[in-house]
């Protein structure tokens, strides 16, 4: 059986989760507590040399990291990642733009808001992050205005992407009640048989 090893607040994680749930692919999640250091232990370690989670280990003891990647093995020939060519390098370009914008700020600022006891964050550091992520939020709440889902109207793991970390944003500071597109999204991804919250250990 798969095993994913995974904080449960994670949104890196909670893609993989929610991949593997869309594809009722069976798996073993195994929790580790990064804040007290588990991902850096060496039988960690030795999963995944940069200490971070999600990692998920295959059938054959083989572990792959980085939430992208991951996404990427898991959908290949499914119908969460499109065959066409410009379709698939949309999906890319969305799962590129979550990196860059949402998992280098807005979940940036969720976690030092949650955990501060981890990071000590600086008011100001927290206003570029509000700033920023406020740009990003309007821009897909305007891309997700005139579609149901990121690409191709299908959902995909672009759409997991993306909603991992930006459904949670009011954690980290950012508003979203004025963005009715972005909200009529996550309420057809939760609507999905295969939906699970993120703070909801899989069984």
């Amino acid at each position: 059986m798969l095993t994913l090893y995974d904080f449960l607040p994670s949104g890196n994680g909670y893609k993989v989760r929610l991949t593997l749930r869309e594809l009722g692919r069976a798996f073993s999640f195994r929790q580790i507590d990064i804040l007290r250091g588990e991902s850096r232990e060496p039988w960690f370690l030795a999963k995944n040399p940069v200490g971070q989670v999600p990692v998920l280990e295959l059938e054959d003891g083989t572990c792959l990291s980085e939430s992208t990647a991951i996404l990427f093995h898991l959908a290949e020939g499914s119908v969460l990642l499109p065959t066409e060519k410009l379709a698939r390098t949309r999906v890319l370009q969305w799962m590129c733009f979550e990196q860059t914008h949402v998992d280098g700020v807005i979940s940036r600022a969720r976690f030092r808001r949650v955990y501060p006891e981890v990071v000590p964050t600086r008011h100001e550091e927290f206003e570029s992050w509000w700033a920023d992520g406020a740009r990003t939020l309007r821009v897909l709440d305007a891309h997700l205005e005139s579609r149901p889902y990121l690409v191709e109207d299908t959902f995909s793991i672009a759409d997991i992407a993306l909603y991992a970390y930006v459904h949670c944003a009011a954690e980290g500071g950012f508003d979203l009640s004025p963005l009715a597109a972005l909200r009529r999204w996550f309420a057809r991804i939760e609507a999905r048989p295969a939906y699970l919250p993120i703070d909801e250990i899989p069984r």
